[in-house]
């Protein structure tokens, strides 16, 4: 049987994501929106302000949620739910929705819109789109370009990197946008994504790891890592790892290889540490994936991932303050290193 850091997808799980997924990306409510209101005028529910993404509690989990769907359907079409995620899609993904999304974006009271979480889960999926043999791709890329400017815009004038385990991370956002930009070709903005994560984080040295908090679903001290293993030569990154977690072999500093413990799962807040166990996960089988075979590092990776796998994946479906955003983050540990 193989060990929880070998642990792929399987068409069972990507079955059950699937139907995690369909379960909520067009409920409609509860909603949490990031509106900010010009005037009167702008007093609108979720559904008429976002056409696409107005389920899922928030926006941004809705997107992925959608980029959960379109991963299990490439990775397993043979599923029982492909047909539903197809019809969808092709329900969703029309112009006339796309130009509205875009419209909203393009308004200048949303110049803060999602930033930068929801920036990048939208590129992550249009990246994700591009994979298939439909027109989903072509009639979303509007969206997806004017996400991509606001990097381009905002990423000259962010002279600080946000250090949080929440939306804010900065390491997060850059990190997802990348694999975008790799997919699509984009080789100005991934040189734009790694010149702000080197000037950020390149001289980050013997991180503490003061974590968790209450509020984290990402790890600040092993996304930043994360972040730099998708933008450094692999022989650079190693080097980086060795400085920034000098005793990572020896299994500290010990937080990071602790799972969370969340007390209440029907708190939005503390269900956040689900996700925080679930993207530690992935953080580690990545990092894990790009050490020496014989590196003692790499074998401490592979247990922490194991550890925060097993202590998560039983909490994926339950309550829906979980329910709607942890299958996606299941999604990225199971499929590291693929």
């Amino acid at each position: 049987m193989p060990s929880r850091s070998e642990l792929g997808l399987t068409a069972e799980l990507a079955s059950r994501f699937a139907r995690i997924a369909l379960g909520h990306v067009g409920r409609e409510y509860p909603n949490k929106m990031d509106h900010v209101l010009a005037g009167p005028g702008d007093v609108h529910g979720p559904r008429d302000l976002h056409p696409i993404y107005y389920g899922s509690f928030d926006w941004h989990s809705c997107v992925h949620g959608y980029w959960t769907l379109a991963t299990v359907l490439r990775r397993h079409p043979e599923i029982p739910e492909a047909g539903a995620i197809r019809s969808l899609f092709d329900d969703s993904f029309t112009a006339g929705n796309v130009a509205a999304e875009t419209a909203y974006v393009e308004r200048p009271a949303s110049r803060g819109f999602e930033r930068p979480y929801g920036w990048a889960w939208l590129l992550k999926l249009q990246g994700e789109l591009v994979a298939h043999d439909a027109p989903w791709a072509a009639t979303h890329r509007p969206l997806a370009d004017a996400f991509a400017r606001r990097f381009r815009d905002f990423l000259p004038v962010a002279a600080y990197p946000i250090r949080t385990g929440v939306h804010s991370s900065t390491a997060f956002a850059l990190a997802l946008a990348s694999d975008y930009a790799q997919v699509v070709g984009d080789t100005e903005l991934l040189e734009l994504l790694r010149e702000r994560a080197v000037a950020w984080h390149g001289q980050d040295r013997d991180a503490q790891a003061w974590e968790p908090s209450l509020d984290d679903f990402l790890s600040p001290t092993l996304m930043t890592a994360e972040c730099l293993r998708r933008l450094l030569p692999a022989a650079d990154f190693r080097a980086w790892l060795a400085a920034y977690l000098p005793r990572l072999a020896r299994g500290e500093p010990a937080s990071l290889f602790t799972p969370a413990a969340p007390t209440d799962r029907t708190d939005g807040k503390i269900a956040h540490l689900d996700g925080l166990n679930l993207s530690r996960a992935w953080c580690w089988r990545e990092i894990a994936a790009v050490l020496d075979a014989d590196d003692p590092a790499r074998t401490a990776a592979s247990a922490a991932a194991d550890a925060h796998l097993a202590a998560a994946l039983p909490h994926v479906a339950g309550d829906y303050m979980g329910e709607h955003w942890l299958a996606s983050f299941a999604l990225l540990a199971l499929t590291a290193g693929s």
